[in-house]
């Protein structure tokens, strides 16, 4: 079994830190290894990507804006991609009034005119703890990385219909802010896609099925 380098990207206004906490151990169950690179923008994400498959083809992946973006580099280069694992995709095409991307424009709202501990003050539990951490690390990149992620084009079902490779994606079925009808739309789309669905109970370290639908797909 060859073993496979997987470049995963974190969601909007999340890090390298969460990423590694849900993805390590079920990589290393499957022979893999992870590459959570420190991304703050979309561009240090495309960048992390093109410079990981510089010299062959790679898996790529992430949670939702994290999972929009290595989707997107997929479809554009699809001779370096040689699987994708995706974690709760957020909208399909343009954002429009998606609710990801209106909880990204009103969190960038919320920041800029009443300060950080006011929008983390509306979260609880392990969001909280990863939100505050994973924000003071963005600085004053927070805002203007919030307002582009939530104008962030994902790819479109056409654009998905393209990608040929081993696909394994974890939906959510009780999340609002990532419906599974998006994940499910995903899934029939992308031709050698598995899809594999947790609950919020079960966040965060549920959405490491994505790996074992990864290798169900290949």
């Amino acid at each position: 079994m060859p073993v496979h380098t997987v470049v995963l990207l974190p969601g909007t206004a999340s890090d390298e830190v969460f990423v590694r906490s849900v993805f390590t151990e079920p990589l290393s169950q499957v022979g893999a290894v992870l590459n959570a690179p420190r991304v703050r923008t979309l561009s240090e994400r495309l960048t992390a990507l093109e410079n990981a498959a510089a010299s062959r083809p790679i898996v790529v992946g992430g949670v939702s804006l994290g999972a929009h973006v290595a989707a997107k580099w997929a479809v554009a280069n699809p001779d370096r991609c040689a699987g994708l694992i995706l974690a709760l995709p957020a909208w399909t095409g343009a954002p429009d009034r998606a609710p990801a991307a209106l909880a990204a424009k009103a969190s960038a709202a919320i920041v800029a005119s009443r300060g950080l501990e006011t929008a983390l003050a509306g979260t609880t539990g392990w969001l909280h703890d990863e939100l505050s951490r994973a924000w003071r690390g963005y600085g004053d990149l927070l805002v203007p990385h919030l307002e582009e992620a939530a104008e962030s084009p994902a790819p479109t079902l056409d654009e998905l219909k393209t990608l040929d490779v081993p696909t394994g994606i974890a939906g959510c079925t009780d999340d609002p802010v990532h419906p599974i009808e998006i994940a499910e739309e995903w899934a029939n789309a992308i031709p050698r896609a598995v899809l594999t669905t947790t609950t919020l109970d079960a966040y965060p370290h549920a959405l490491g099925r994505a790996v074992q639908a990864w290798r169900q797909a290949g």
